[in-house]
């Protein structure tokens, strides 16, 4: 299916999976992996043989943000990523990217800073046991904003608060994110890939014209309230 050496992609019947393939670096982004997301989401959601998409990372690893020791080797791709960022302009998730498939995030491990943003854009996510959820911008003096946002959308602020405010000092469980709500399933970690895929097989039996307007509805309601989400185009 194409993809990148930091970017598989592969389809296993009707579900596509893109895994972050940076193991060796708990999977964090490069340049070369910011540069490949949008053609990856592409390539799966255009894809008529799939009907669902999990992310997920090789590895111990997740998602644990931006290699900041890579990008400072590479100031114009650190420069773009700040403008984006300054410009609220993340292009990173299949959210930011407009995709219209569901997306089934399926958290193996470390899940950290910008790593976040794919668990609060995702339509639906499960996490191995062994999974942990942290973000540390605030202990390097950066300020969390889109990842705790978006998480505060689906989840009790509280929780992300205590998320963002103490940092790389506390760790979120598999099982606390699954009692907050972040994840909807927890699994043992041999286990995880055989449940998203299940999982994605489960979605792809139905009306997929059904499928994506319900996601759209869904998503609508966070941004404009219930009112004018019901009135949302099918």
């Amino acid at each position: 299916m194409g993809g990148t050496p930091t970017l598989l992609l592969e389809r296993c019947g009707p579900v596509g999976w893109l895994t972050f393939n940076r193991p060796a670096v708990g999977n964090a982004m490069d340049a070369e992996m910011m540069e490949g997301l949008p053609g990856a989401w592409s390539a799966l959601d255009s894809d008529p043989d799939v009907s669902a998409i999990v992310v997920t990372g090789a590895g111990r690893a997740f998602q644990t943000g931006l290699d900041v020791v890579q990008l400072s080797r590479q100031p114009e791709a650190l420069r773009a990523m700040s403008r984006r960022t300054r410009h609220a302009d993340p292009r990173l998730t299949g959210w930011h990217l407009g995709v219209a498939k569901p997306v089934i995030t399926a958290v193996n491990g470390v899940c950290a800073g910008a790593g976040l943003h794919f668990v609060a854009d995702s339509d639906v996510v499960i996490a191995s046991s062994a999974a942990t959820f942290l973000d540390p911008h605030v202990s390097v003096g950066q300020v969390s904003a889109f990842e705790a946002i978006g998480l505060a959308r689906r989840a009790s602020f509280s929780a992300v608060a205590r998320l963002a405010l103490t940092g790389a000092h506390e760790r979120v469980s598999a099982a606390d994110a699954l009692r907050l709500g972040w994840v909807s399933e927890v699994v043992p970690p041999d286990q995880l890939h055989d449940a998203a895929q299940r999982l994605g097989e489960l979605i792809a039996r139905n009306d997929q014209t059904a499928v994506t307007a319900v996601k759209r509805a869904l998503w609508c309601s966070l941004e404009v309230g219930l009112t004018a989400a019901r009135g949302a185009p099918a």
